[in-house]
Formats: structure tokens, sequence, C-alpha cells
């Protein structure tokens, strides 16, 4: 077996460069689109520090890349890294199920054991008398945690299955009056207060 591949500057050329770009590129794109994905939902407060890092990582690997400009390698770690970052970082942003959503529900059945669960599970909503092509329906409109949506669609699915229904994401939702729960993010709350107004 020849040992020069591994300890020489071939490893280094076509292994180990082309790894620490790879790896690098799918942090701070990892971070890049969770970062775009939270500024969207107005979560300006960890936003700069996820910012912060992306920079840094990504001053790291192009630094990398200008030292080995001749090698094609670096390039397919570049753009390798680029590829599977979007992935990871969508996939741990669905993960996360940050946010607040809006399920809109239109029914022309009765929604009487519907309206009844939600409510039993403490979630608040409201309905709307309102006329379709096909007649009269209701409009049941829910404010919900994105992590919640999956057990409101179930319950949807076995009280009104042939119900209509859409998921908006909501940007904030105020004065819902119903109880807070904590934010994975109160650190940064305390840190950095926002006075809303300015």
């Amino acid at each position: 077996m020849n040992l020069e591949f591994f300890n020489g500057s071939t490893f280094h050329d076509w292994i180990l460069f082309p790894a620490m770009i790879f790896f690098a590129r799918l942090s701070d794109v990892s971070l890049g689109t969770l970062r775009g994905v939270l500024a969207a939902k107005g979560k300006k407060r960890i936003v700069p520090f996820i910012g912060f890092f992306e920079v840094l990582i990504w001053l790291f690997a192009i630094s990398q890349l200008m030292h080995n400009l001749t090698n094609f390698m670096c390039y397919f770690a570049w753009a390798s890294g680029y590829a599977c970052g979007t992935f990871i970082g969508l996939t741990i942003e669905e993960r996360l199920a940050i946010g607040t959503q809006l399920v809109r529900i239109i029914t022309n059945q009765n929604c009487d054991e519907l309206t009844e669960s939600l409510k039993k599970e403490n979630r608040g909503y409201t309905i709307f008398d309102g006329m379709g092509s096909r007649g009269p329906v209701k409009m049941i409109f829910a404010i919900v945690k994105r992590k919640e949506v999956v057990s409101v669609e179930a319950l949807i699915e076995r009280y009104n299955p042939n119900a209509f229904y859409t998921v908006e994401d909501v940007k904030e939702a105020e004065k819902t009056g119903y109880a807070k729960s904590k934010s994975k993010f109160d650190f940064f709350a305390k840190v950095f207060p926002v006075v809303k107004g300015k």
C-alpha cells in the first residue's frame, strides 16, 4: 500500500482541504437558511447571533478556497456543501417548528364537534357564517403554534373530513387570551428587550 497518498500533499489537496470546505459550507449555509427563515418570522433577537457565526464560518471557507483555486475538488466541495447546507437548514427549521400559523377551515357540514374539540384542547378560534357556491358554510379561524398544526389537522380529518382548510404563517399574534408558552429564545429577549413602537 502506498502511504505517500496519506502522508504527502496529495492527501491535503484532494481530501483534507475539500473536506474542510465542504463542512464549513455545510455549516454556514445551514445557519444562513435558518437565519433567513427566522428573520421572516420576526425573530430579530436571535438572527444577529446566527449571522455572526454564519459569516465567520464563511470567511474560513472562502479563505481555504482561495488558497486552492487550481483544485477542482475544492469547487466540488463548495457546491456540495451549499446544497447539503440548504437541505439541513430547512430540516432544522422544520424540526424546531418555530412560529404561529393560521388555520382557516371552511365547511358546509355541522362543525359543533370540531369546535368543541378545539375548545377542549384550549385552542382559540373564531367562527363566521358564510356563503359558498353550494350554499351556506361555516368559516373557522384558529391561531395555533406551528407545532400544534398537525393535531388540529387530525381533528379536522376526524370530525369534518370533507372540510376545506388552509394553513398560513402569522408573523405575530397578540392578546389571544391564552397563556403564552415560554419561547426557546427567552434568554435573548431578556438580554435585548424590544420596545414596541420604536
